[in-house]
């Protein structure tokens, strides 16, 4: 079994050497193999290769030890965190933090305490999670502000989806009374989002504009 680094950035701005001189000083580099990218920890649906192959690795039984510079390359998400340090346990691979030396107090305890310990230590993490999650909900509902106009945050930031600029409403009319079908709206009209990128719109928001403002009295052709 071999000892491994894993380093990660989020942002172009932020230097993986400067991480590396860190955790140098728990470790000689030369004794590790070194696992780099640039991806962030928080959403799901993004890839990290080096990160998968560590995973792999490690249910290979080929990583005795994972070194950080903090926890947080690895997930930032408090749930995702603790499942790897459940696999990590399994497959017996410790993990060292040069932001989290405390880590290596679990480290040193010679076993049976070892796993004792780290039992412990993840299911205070779990408890720690789910009372942050609690703390957060509660948070929000506490910053929520509902008015006669609507629903906004306690910084007066109104809530909800965005609504439709009045010119994409204005076409979207015009186009209907035309005779044109929910399809052909959606061919014509296009939209855009924050960074000016342009789409067409889609089906579903032409319906929800025609309900919202033609009335019964009109019929809304629902020719997909």
């Amino acid at each position: 079994m071999k000892n491994a680094i894993y380093l990660r950035t989020s942002t172009t701005d932020q230097e993986p050497t400067l991480q590396l001189k860190d955790i140098s000083k728990l470790i000689p580099i030369e004794d590790c193999s070194v696992f780099s990218e640039q991806e962030s920890a928080w959403k799901k649906d993004t890839k990290r290769p080096e990160f998968e192959k560590i995973i792999a690795m490690i249910k290979r039984k080929e990583i005795s030890d994972l070194y950080v510079w903090d926890l947080d390359r690895l997930h930032r998400n408090r749930k995702e965190l603790i499942d790897l340090f459940t696999l990590c346990k399994c497959y017996g691979t410790n993990i060292h933090s040069f932001n989290q030396q405390w880590l290596e107090h679990l480290n040193t305890i010679a076993p049976p305490f070892n796993e004792i310990m780290k039992d412990l230590m993840i299911s205070l993490m779990g408890w720690l999670a789910e009372d942050e999650s609690k703390k957060k909900s509660g948070r929000i509902k506490n910053a929520v502000r509902r008015t006669d106009k609507g629903t906004t945050s306690y910084k007066g930031n109104k809530w909800g989806r965005r609504q439709f600029p009045k010119q994409t409403v204005s076409r979207v009319l015009k186009l209907h009374e035309q005779g044109n079908s929910i399809r052909d709206i959606a061919k014509e009209v296009m939209v855009y989002d924050k960074n000016n990128n342009s789409r067409n719109i889609s089906k579903s928001s032409v319906h929800k504009i025609l309900c919202q403002n033609v009335g019964e009295k009109h019929s809304i052709s629902a020719t997909p």
